[in-house]
């Protein structure tokens, strides 16, 4: 066999640099805006923001304020918008489907990139029956009328607290909520997969710790970590538990297939007097180790190599939000955009960024009662009298026993969606049936769009966009998508050092 030539010598040499150089930048995070404060920019300046100086691709809104949504138009940054909670009755039904579809999607899209559509927020923690009942045939039918609208790349889920788990620890034991598990998880997570959409989920170690458990909240190494006696395996970083105990509770239903995204998760920079572990440099050894995870791919223990699209808690400081101190102390950037400190989100780093806390020692005291709610769940619709099953004290509040892994949150591949007939003349059921459901692509944390063989039947999106690249970005964004970017940079860049050999 004749040796390897210079060529391959050569490529074999300046791969790991390639990777080295490539990879890191290759992250897309998102940020939920929220916008309970008085003293917040006005959404133009902040979109400005965000598409130019930073390399934030993709924001989560609780609401389709119409101001917002248009201030993306044309910046790249791909957008997740909610229908209040009050909105799922009138969603179940075509009529009022469509009208919500015509409303808050049409006059926006596809000029704003709108990548999903997040039906309510945190349905089971309302106990509301009657909203829990018409969640999935409210994402059916709003699904449907997208389709019918010629948006077949506009995904459709909802996001979910921690107490949708009656058991989160450890990892391998976890399971759904009972009764709720087969009737609503199950048909959710079969529309999900028919329609290629992630399942939703907030995990937040910053709830489930304690002041002995903070190494192991923030996954700050070296820490003990805590045992899985079902599986042997010793997590060391909370996070990676509470994904895996969500991955275990749909794999029991037969749905570990579906992606995952985290559609919020984050650690407040002020919290109660004497708190321990929270301030400003663990806010930022937080998001750093969240955002590394991010770049990495390296996934958790259960889904290794899996990648999650992830969206930090919060944008700002939101003042007039209720609840405990912190509730109101996530924000990533201060009113003036000046950011709270640096975790590498920044294009210009070095001139703008304030300089990163050092890592906080891990406290000994122990951690004050920590309730978040979703304030931002806003319009949540009056609780039924008829109970329904409780949510599991997981979710939002301290977990006394956080020496245990918590629950767990999300992820998204990017399989190419099918083509396919338009939905116009069909049912939700029937649209949810149809193999490949021709549905929205779900999208990579890189990017949120289909790839440009895509041609649903009347999709104006097609989006007349020769702004948008085959993920959804439009020119002016300059965050790379990982599954997109980097195999092509790679290309390039080895076929340059190849001619020139």
């Amino acid at each position: 066999m004749a040796p390897p030539s210079r060529h391959v010598d050569a490529v074999a040499a300046v791969l790991p640099v390639l990777l080295t150089i490539l990879l890191p930048s290759a992250a897309a995070i998102g940020v939920n805006y929220g916008t309970k404060g008085d003293n917040l920019p006005p959404p133009a300046t902040v979109a400005k923001f965000l598409a130019n100086r930073t390399r934030i691709d993709r924001v989560k809104l609780f609401d389709t304020n119409p101001d917002i949504v248009k201030a993306f138009a044309g910046t790249g940054i791909t957008v997740m918008v909610t229908a209040g909670n009050g909105d799922i009755p009138t969603l179940g039904t075509k009529d009022g489907a469509a009208a919500w579809v015509a409303a808050n999607i049409a006059p926006y899209y596809p000029a704003t990139d709108i990548s999903l559509v997040a039906v309510g927020n945190e349905i089971i923690n309302t106990a509301d029956n009657a909203l829990i009942g018409g969640l999935v045939p409210a994402m059916r039918t709003l699904r449907a009328a997208l389709v019918a609208a010629g948006f077949r790349r506009i995904r459709v889920s909802t996001p979910h607290s921690l107490g949708i788990l009656s058991v989160s620890s450890p990892p391998s034991a976890s399971r759904f909520l009972d009764v709720l598990d087969r009737t609503f998880f199950a048909p959710m997570l079969e529309f999900l997969r028919k329609t290629k959409s992630p399942f939703v989920v907030n995990p937040y170690p910053y709830f489930g710790y304690n002041g002995d458990t903070i190494p192991y909240a923030l996954a700050r190494r070296p820490n003990p970590g805590v045992l899985d006696p079902g599986t042997g395996i010793t997590y060391t970083s909370m996070l990676e538990a509470q994904l895996d105990s969500v991955f275990s509770a749909m794999k029991k239903l037969g749905f570990e297939d579906v992606d995952i995204t985290v559609g919020e998760t984050g650690w407040p920079t002020k919290a109660e007097p004497g708190q321990a572990g929270v301030s400003v440099a663990e806010a930022a050894e937080y998001n750093r180790y969240l955002i590394g995870e991010a770049s990495s791919g390296s996934g958790t223990p259960l889904m290794p190599k899996r990648t999650f699209e992830t969206y930090i808690f919060a944008l700002f400081n939101e003042n007039l939000k209720p609840g405990p101190i912190a509730e109101r102390n996530f924000g990533l950037f201060k009113p003036d955009l000046t950011p709270m400190y640096d975790v590498g989100l920044m294009k210009d780093t070095g001139k703008s960024s304030a300089s990163a806390p050092a890592p906080a020692k891990g406290g000994n005291a122990s951690g004050a009662a920590v309730t978040k709610r979703d304030s931002e769940s806003e319009a949540a619709a009056p609780a039924d009298e008829a109970s329904a099953p409780a949510p599991s004290s997981v979710g939002k509040k301290v977990s006394t026993k956080a020496t245990a892994p918590a629950p767990s949150d999300d992820g998204s591949a990017s399989p190419e969606p099918s083509e396919g007939e338009s939905a116009d003349e069909k049912n939700p059921e029937e649209e949810e049936e149809e193999e490949g459901d021709d549905a929205a692509a779900t999208t990579t944390p890189g990017g949120d769009g289909d790839s440009p063989e895509t041609e649903a039947a009347g999709d104006d999106a097609k989006e007349s966009e020769g702004k948008n690249n085959p993920h959804g970005h439009g020119d002016s964004s300059e965050a790379i998508s990982v599954m997109f970017s980097v195999p092509s940079m790679l290309t390039i860049a080895l076929s340059a050092i190849l001619l020139h050999l």
